[in-house]
């Protein structure tokens, strides 16, 4: 079995530097022992069945400038979907209620913008004070921010930012050409100094190699800190997008990159996001036992699907998982 400790090269304060080739390693490794180790960990940080439940909105749909190769918001797509303005604070804070209501104690509000525009600051303010006065964590994802922004949206209280670098930045070219792969770390670095949390992952599925995928997860657990949320995505193919006809990914290539985050990074929430509809409780399972401990509820991911909570609640009574609250 690969020994962690020998990756353990400074304090308890400062993450270990990972290379490649020592996470590929942890990577490869027979499936159980992998399961063992990364199940080992979970257990020295989270409660291994609780679940750490948040919901998802669109607070506006659509018109992205970007040309992500698998969104469906993409205005460079024929996905069918019709651009939206943005919701008014109150729409917001009436789902926002619906979520905690539903036992979610986080609430991730997602715009389809490059950045955030002056003009809409305010609102976005509004809908963090909100959300929080309604007793919920909060999380926004609005694409790039400056220094400037990430301020306002700390000092309005902003709990997460979820910024995904999505692939390996070799393979980040064949996914998205209208911005770098750096940028997204400039943005990540302006939340952490800003003092938000960071909620950072990516997205299985793309046309991505073994290796891509390790180097993904390698990138954010050598960030100065690592994100206190990562979401492993498992790509949901939209017609008129770029990756319509992707290859599915293998299921046990899946939970080993889940295993490989929670070895990587040991205190982070591992989220078991997008592509949930399309897994076996099998699957889920597994995921859950290699180191995933957060989801998203509600039927509906921005704009995919998302099981139901009677599926959800069903699986977690069979599993005996409850939520993180309590509830």
């Amino acid at each position: 079995m690969h020994d962690l400790n020998r990756q353990q090269t400074t304090t308890d304060d400062i993450p270990p530097l990972w290379m490649l080739e020592d996470a590929r390693a942890l990577y490869l490794q027979p499936f159980n022992d992998l399961l063992f180790q990364a199940h080992s960990i979970h257990r020295e940080n989270f409660d291994p069945n609780r679940l750490q439940f948040s919901k998802l909105i669109n607070i506006k749909t659509g018109g992205c400038p970007e040309d992500c190769g698998y969104c469906s918001q993409s205005s460079h797509h024929e996905a069918g979907l019709k651009a939206s303005k943005l919701l008014s604070c109150e729409q917001v804070l009436v789902e926002a209620q619906k979520a905690k209501d539903a036992g979610a104690t986080r609430y991730c509000m997602g715009a389809a913008w490059r950045s955030p525009k002056a003009r809409d600051e305010a609102t976005i303010v509004a809908m963090v004070k909100g959300v929080k006065a309604l007793g919920l964590e909060t999380c926004m994802t609005l694409g790039m921010l400056s220094p400037g922004q990430a301020q306002t949206f700390a000092e309005a209280g902003l709990d997460y930012y979820n910024h995904n670098v999505d692939t390996s930045e070799r393979f980040y070219p064949e996914v998205i050409t209208t911005r770098r792969f750096g940028e997204r770390l400039e943005t990540l670095a302006h939340v952490r100094e800003a003092g938000i949390k960071v909620c950072s992952g990516g997205i299985m599925g793309l046309g991505e190699n073994e290796d891509d995928r390790i180097d993904m997860l390698v990138t954010l657990a050598n960030l100065p800190s690592p994100p206190e949320s990562v979401p492993i995505n498992m790509l949901i193919p939209v017609p008129g997008t770029k990756m319509a006809d992707a290859a599915p990914v293998d299921p046990i290539a899946f939970v080993r990159i889940v295993a490989l985050a929670r070895l990587l990074m040991p205190r982070s929430h591992v989220r078991l996001s997008a592509g949930r509809n399309a897994m076996s409780d099998e699957l889920q399972a597994l995921c859950f036992f290699a180191g995933a401990n957060s989801i998203f509820i509600g039927d509906t991911l921005l704009t995919t699907a998302n099981p139901g909570e009677d599926k959800d609640q069903n699986l977690f009574r069979r599993l005996g998982l409850t939520a993180e609250n309590g509830r």
